[in-house]
């Protein structure tokens, strides 16, 4: 846990804090470390999704309705 360095207070309820701590000394690291991964992995996620609405920004936009009409038009619904 020497790598992090900031401190902050997480409520979580009775169960998940069970389970954290069990999964954290079945994995031999700090419920911290666990935390801080989870968040990372979040994060990680956060960025490829606003990198891919950033590509698609430019593709045309359709309705629900003219996206129903196509599906039906098609034979798909």
């Amino acid at each position: 846990m020497s790598s992090l360095s900031k401190r902050s207070t997480v409520y979580f309820e009775p169960a998940i804090h069970h389970a954290l701590k069990v999964r954290a000394a079945s994995s031999q690291v700090s419920v911290s470390e666990l935390i801080d991964e989870a968040v990372r992995l979040l994060m990680r996620e956060d960025q490829e999704d606003l990198k891919a609405i950033s590509e698609r920004a430019h593709e045309p936009e359709i309705s629900y309705e003219d996206l129903l009409n196509d599906l039906k038009k098609n034979g798909k619904i």
